[in-house]
This record gives structure tokens, C-alpha cells and sequence, in this order.
């Protein structure tokens, strides 16, 4: 994958985000945005995951960002209509595990690959259907003690001690570390940040 003379940064400080995009070939560095990211009323998930993705990268490009092209993303699970972020300790993540037990549940990421120089964006969501085991309760204590439950979407890290959790996925697994990759290769493509 060759790449134009135009600097890419990732607007997050995933390191799973990174990762995936390294795993592309690609140059880029990484410059975190500082977004609230509580939910709007009445906002649908994708609503949410393409506006935080989308103010992300425009929020590193108007802080005097030296590149071009910035890439922002959010991920949320969504389950029999909640919300679910990031817990906010170990309570919320028995609560969020515990809801996921042996049903499916959908991964939403929002992305957007803001362009500087022509102050134009490209947005999208993806979505990915995960089907979870039946839970045992000291599965999920031994999990949340690991300490892995606390910065992901829904209590869990597919990439990671989660991943005997997961019966099956229907769509991007990409999506649901966090970032879909083919989608973001594909819309730097098209906005020529890549060729």
C-alpha cells in the first residue's frame, strides 16, 4: 500500500486501535482527542458513534495537528436497547457481563477520516453481532479482577481474556477490537490519503 505525502494521525489512544491500523501498512501517528463522550438525548448509537468520531478527529485537526488526514473513532455495545460504554467500575462491569450472558448484542463503531486541507469528512458506522455463552458467575468475577473490563465498550475485549466469552460473531471481528478496518482503509483510499 504506497501513501501519499499527506500525514494521517489517529485521533485515539487506543492501543487497539493502533494496532489494527499498523496491521494495514499504514503510516500515522497518534494524537488523543479530549471529547465528552455522555450521551446526547434522544441520540441513537449510531448517532452517538459517528458525532464522537467525527469530533474527535476535528477536535486533534483544531489543535494545530501537523497532518492531513485525522482518524476518529467510538465503538459502543448495545444490548436489548441499552447503551453500553465503558463501566464505571466494577459493579457496572458484573452488571454489563451479566446482561451479555448468553445472548447476542451488537457492536457499533463510528468512524471519520477528517480532511484538514479541504475541511471535508467522511463518516460511517459499522455493526457486528456477537453472540455471548451462557456466563458463569465466577467466570465473570475472575475476569472483571484482571482489570481488562474497565476501558472497553461493554465490559469486554474480544482480542483479549474475553475471547472464550464469544460463541460466534456475524460481520466485522475488527469492529469489534474497535476500529473497522476495511471501512477506514477503504475511505482513506477514496479521500486519496492512501492509494
Amino acid at each position: 500500500m504506497t501513501q501519499a505525502n499527506s500525514k494521517i494521525i489517529l485521533a485515539s489512544a487506543s492501543p487497539r486501535r493502533v494496532e489494527l491500523l499498523s496491521s494495514a501498512g499504514i503510516e500515522f501517528e497518534v494524537a488523543p482527542g479530549d471529547v465528552d463522550e455522555s450521551l446526547m438525548p434522544g441520540e441513537t448509537p449510531e448517532d452517538h458513534v459517528v458525532r464522537l468520531g467525527r469530533a474527535k478527529a476535528e477536535n486533534v485537526a483544531q489543535k494545530g495537528g501537523a497532518g492531513r488526514f485525522y482518524i476518529g473513532a467510538d465503538t459502543v455495545v448495545v444490548c436489548e436497547g441499552e447503551i453500553m460504554g465503558k463501566p464505571k467500575d466494577s459493579a457496572d462491569a458484573e452488571r454489563m457481563l451479566n446482561k451479555l450472558s448468553g445472548i447476542s448484542h451488537e457492536v457499533i463503531t463510528g468512524f471519520a477520516v477528517y480532511d484538514k486541507e479541504r475541511g471535508g469528512v467522511i463518516a460511517d458506522t459499522v455493526r457486528t453481532r456477537v453472540y455471548f455463552k451462557h456466563l458463569r458467575e465466577e467466570e465473570i468475577r475472575a475476569y472483571i479482577a484482571t482489570g481488562c473490563p474497565f476501558d472497553k465498550a461493554g465490559a469486554y475485549a474480544i482480542q483479549g481474556g474475553a475471547a472464550h466469552m464469544v460463541q460466534r460473531i456475524e460481520g466485522s471481528y475488527s469492529n469489534v477490537v474497535g476500529l473497522p478496518l476495511c471501512e477506514v482503509v477503504e475511505t482513506l483510499r477514496r479521500m486519496g490519503a492512501i492509494e
